[in-house]
């Protein structure tokens, strides 16, 4: 498929990062439906390329690229290719994260620790800091944050998890009150459990917790929640920055 072509004048450009599966793979698809031109950035670039080849197939612009946003260089040098291969940046949807293993505190190593508030804290820092220059040229510049009810509630035997959750939050309402003078809009979404690859790396226990907390009784699907990044992501989103938006079939109510 023909991934080689550049955005046109009037076309936006997203880089979603963990875009190769759950949240991060249903949110490039939607963005792509709307008219996107979609940089999927992930650490599988396989998976990546594959989704990418996918999009560009349906006649829709796509890019894949790999992207650790552990390591600050590579966060930086991702959104220098999607400007160089698109001609811009509009939005980011930060969608990359990893869980963590499903222990009490006094079992956490600090290896662990770090490995999840690196990645999901850390890799949030990075990429807004990459980011926020070429979005601050977008007349519509858009940042979008995944974080997760585990950030507001927290949840037993995740405390790194849900203190990098927690993080996010706090670093999405700072960040955007340094950028309103630049029109760029940075908000958060929290999700509770949503039916992704990545609830196959919790324990069942952990998982039917997590699950009897949300009074609608069933997980979320990555398709909802990519329906709440889209909007985010558009200039329709005008007069929210620094807000948290609940996604979690009733657990959340403030």
């Amino acid at each position: 498929m023909d991934r080689t072509k550049r955005a046109s004048d009037q076309q936006r450009v997203v880089l979603v990062t963990g875009g190769a599966s759950g949240i991060g793979r249903a949110t490039a698809r939607r963005l792509a439906n709307d008219g996107y031109a979609v940089v999927v950035a992930d650490r599988n670039v396989d998976a990546a390329a594959e989704l990418a080849d996918e999009i560009a197939g349906s006649g829709s612009t796509a890019r894949a690229v790999r992207v650790d946003v552990s390591d600050g260089e590579e966060c930086a040098a991702v959104v220098r290719y999607a400007v160089d291969a698109l001609g811009r940046l509009d939005a980011l949807v930060h969608c990359a994260g990893i869980p963590g293993a499903n222990d009490p505190v006094a079992d956490t190593s600090d290896a662990e620790w770090d490995s999840v508030v690196g990645v999901n804290l850390g890799g949030t820092f990075r990429m807004c800091r990459a980011a926020a220059s070429a979005l601050s040229r977008s007349d519509a510049g858009r940042i979008v944050l995944l974080a997760s009810v585990a950030g507001k509630e927290g949840n037993p035997q995740a405390a790194a998890y849900s203190a990098s959750k927690g993080g996010v939050i706090a670093f999405a309402k700072a960040f955007a009150k340094e950028l309103v003078a630049t029109r760029v809009l940075v908000n958060v979404v929290t999700p509770a459990l949503i039916a992704t690859p990545m609830v196959g790396q919790s324990t069942p226990e952990h998982v039917a917790y997590m699950t009897s907390k949300i009074p609608m009784g069933r997980l979320g699907r990555p398709e909802e929640v990519a329906a709440l990044l889209a909007w985010l992501s558009s200039p329709e989103c005008s007069f929210a920055t620094g807000a948290v938006f609940d996604i979690s079939g009733g657990r959340s109510t403030y």
